[in-house]
């Protein structure tokens, strides 16, 4: 580590870090003196940060021995994680397929509160390459991506939807709460949901849902191209090869659909 990089880091958070990795070590209840000593960090300081992590949910303290252990709150967030990992992991081969396919760039977008965030993009070379960047936030109301987290995902998607205006991209983005429920319930039905001209003119997306092992909505898949290539109707083939490599996808992290 560079002298500089010392100089970036919060000592606060240091500590906390130091904290749950030793707690994480010991594997059962451990003491605020033996986290000082493995540390090196003085009792006082250690309550502290070991009151802030109770409070925030990530310790329990032991009632009887008042010692304390880390909560499953934790455990989690690291599942969250490794979810992530392993639905990258297995779309690499489903997106390099799908791109051959249908000869657009293809998208693997996750989940978050304000939106569907790009995680993977596999861009089709041509001559106009349409593309969007790695980290990028997609709105829920006006993309593809979005329109089939709202129609699989938890309900409370809606709640950052109803708080505020519905921002207008384009003349064809879709400002209406109700005519959104509208094509969202469509798009449950359907499988699939597209966004021509939403946020820029000229552009359409095609998404589909992917579902981990337990049938919760894990991402979506998509691709990305100009209304030329990927109407407002998309054709039947370009359709079925977008929810066929979801579907696939959806196979590969342990999704089985129960027979109606």
């Amino acid at each position: 580590m560079t002298a500089v990089a010392r100089a970036d880091l919060i000592d606060a958070v240091v500590t906390t870090l130091d904290i749950i990795e030793r707690m994480a070590q010991a594997g059962r209840p451990v003491g605020i003196s033996e986290l000082a000593n493995a540390t090196g960090v003085p009792k006082a300081r250690i309550y502290r940060h070991l009151r802030t992590l109770v409070g925030r949910g990530f310790v329990t303290q032991e009632p009887l021995t008042e010692k304390y252990r880390l909560s499953l709150r934790l455990f989690h967030i690291g599942t969250a994680i490794t979810e992530q990992t392993e639905l990258l992991v297995e779309a690499r081969t489903v997106m390099s397929d799908l791109r051959e396919r249908v000869d657009q760039s293809v998208v693997i977008g996750q989940i978050e509160e304000n939106g569907v965030r790009v995680a993977d993009i596999l861009r089709h070379q041509s001559a106009v390459e349409i593309s969007a960047r790695p980290g990028a936030l997609f709105d829920f109301h006006c993309t593809a991506q979005g329109k089939v987290a709202l129609a699989f995902g938890p309900p409370l998607l809606w709640e950052r939807l109803r708080a505020g205006p519905l921002r207008k991209w384009t003349a064809a983005t879709t400002t209406s709460l109700g005519r959104l429920r509208a094509e969202v319930a469509r798009v449950s039905k359907q499988g699939w949901a597209v966004a021509p001209g939403e946020v820029m003119s000229g552009i359409n997306a095609l998404a589909a849902p992917i579902f981990d092992a337990t049938g919760m909505l894990a991402g979506t898949l998509g691709i990305l191209g100009s209304i030329q290539h990927v109407a407002p109707r998309p054709a039947p083939q370009l359709v079925r090869a977008v929810v066929e490599a979801a579907a696939e996808l959806s196979s590969r992290l342990g999704f089985r659909k129960v027979a109606a």
